[in-house]
């Protein structure tokens, strides 16, 4: 009884905090043209990635491309010098654009998607005085899936909007029958586990406007999500000790935010006057001050029936857990991206879905930076959601093979890229450094690697 007593205690408290963080996407970028480019393409995607970054720039598109990619972040995120154990994220991100017209007016539909490649969904339970990179600890652990569509009313705007999807799980799980204490191997035990796969959409809204020569001018809306999590479990049978034979019953509730993904507008222009040259600005603004806490609320309640004559002392119910408001506070973010045609050579060739003729063989290069003021106030108190301002700086280049064969009158597209954010150490100083942890430092790097295929009919 004493070891059911401790089971009763620790399992409410492993579930004391979940995750609540965003997607890939906000983290890394989506695609690696975006994720060379620091993000900077709500004016200038026209790709699967417009699926993201700006839906109305579907209408770009010059014909049917398929995307599919593949990139994986190494993160070293440090707590008083020693790794904080924050998963190496990694996966398949892809999607297709497919443009046509409707009574004369140009549209095009988009599917964007990134799939983490070890789970569709992974949970993480820390109490709030534990240390914890909040907003990049398994932030790639959630299924993305987005589908737009676009239009081009005027010859100078185009507008856009859909729904994405974030998935998660929920579930519950029981133990029943008998247990011996003396002898385990002569237990009957039953075990029932029962989880699905959940999904929450939230709507994503866009607009383009071609500014003359001097390029593009978009902006960009994406929704509040979360995911809410839900865990039950249930122990009820008889434990036999040595034939005396006590009945008991276990239940737990655990409620809490499985992810959160804040509202964002973007506002941003793509400089295009010169010729094979391209000079992004986006500036974002997020809505951190609505981040819910990722603390679970749960309740845990052990009973037993031992005979008269045997003393038995039951813990008490566990108290619930006093949640500390978070007060993240709201940032506009600035990114820049630039690309330049660094060759472009062979033959001249026309290309399906393209005026004028191109060279057979074009090289860009994108560099981009992106500096993300940390949302997170100081830790002085009992939590402890450890960050730092973050410092992205992003290097790619692409291979643009136009009408490769005549099967093909489209292009090839290859795209790398390269990240590398960094996150300056800062001292967190408590009120009371006796509490739990007490004072403590936190910094690291990010390094994210990638590659596109794009192939356009």
């Amino acid at each position: 009884m004493r070891r059911l007593s401790c089971a009763a205690g620790v399992l409410p408290a492993l579930l004391v905090a979940g995750p609540a963080r965003a997607h890939a996407p906000d983290a890394y970028g989506l695609g690696s043209r975006g994720a060379s480019m620091g993000g900077a393409l709500v004016a200038d995607a026209t790709d699967f990635s417009a699926g993201y970054y700006n839906p109305a720039g579907l209408c770009g598109a010059t014909g049917l491309g398929l995307s599919l990619g593949y990139a994986y972040a190494s993160n070293h995120l440090r707590t008083n010098g020693r790794d904080s154990g924050v998963r190496d994220v990694h996966g398949l991100s892809g999607g297709l654009v497919a443009p046509g017209e409707v009574l004369g007016v140009p549209f095009a539909f988009g599917l964007a998607m990134f799939l983490p490649d070890d789970g569709l969904s992974r949970i993480k339970a820390i109490r709030q005085e534990t240390p914890r990179w909040e907003l990049y600890d398994d932030r790639l652990s959630i299924l993305f899936l987005a589908a737009n569509v676009a239009v081009r009313p005027l010859p100078f705007l185009e507008v856009g909007g859909g729904v994405a999807f974030l998935a998660s799980t929920q579930g519950r799980f029981s133990v029943t029958g008998r247990a011996d204490a003396l002898s385990p191997y002569d237990s009957a035990l039953r075990h029932e586990v029962d989880a699905d796969l959940t999904s929450i959409r939230y709507p994503q809204l866009g607009a383009r406007v071609r500014a003359g020569d001097l390029g593009f001018v978009g902006i960009a809306y994406r929704g509040e999500a979360k995911l809410p999590l839900s865990i039950d479990a249930r122990l009820q049978g008889v434990v036999d000790f040595a034939g005396i034979e006590v009945p008991l019953l276990y239940e737990l509730e655990s409620r809490t935010v499985d992810a959160f993904l804040p509202r964002q507008v973007v506002v941003g222009a793509s400089f295009q006057r010169i010729e094979g040259l391209r000079v992004n600005v986006d500036v974002t603004w997020v809505d951190w001050s609505a981040y819910e806490s990722p603390v679970a609320r749960t309740r845990a309640h052990l009973e037993a029936a031992p005979p008269p004559d045997l003393p038995l002392d039951l813990p008490d119910d566990p108290r619930p857990t006093s949640v500390v408001p978070l007060r993240f506070a709201d940032r506009l973010v600035p990114r820049i991206g630039v690309e330049v045609l660094a060759l472009a050579a062979g033959s001249l060739r026309e290309v399906a879905g393209q005026q004028g003729e191109r060279r057979a063989i074009e090289v860009p290069l994108r560099a981009g930076y992106v500096y993300e003021r940390s949302p997170v106030p100081p830790q002085t108190g009992v939590t402890n959601y450890v960050d730092a301002d973050r410092h992205t700086m992003s290097l790619g280049a692409g291979v643009v093979l136009n009408r490769p064969l005549e099967e093909l009158p489209g292009s090839v597209r290859i795209d790398l890229h390269g990240q590398i954010s960094v996150l300056p150490e800062v001292v967190v100083q408590k009120d009371n450094p006796a509490d739990f942890v007490g004072d403590y430092s936190a910094g690291g790097t990010m390094v994210n690697l990638g590659a596109t295929v794009t192939a356009a009919f």
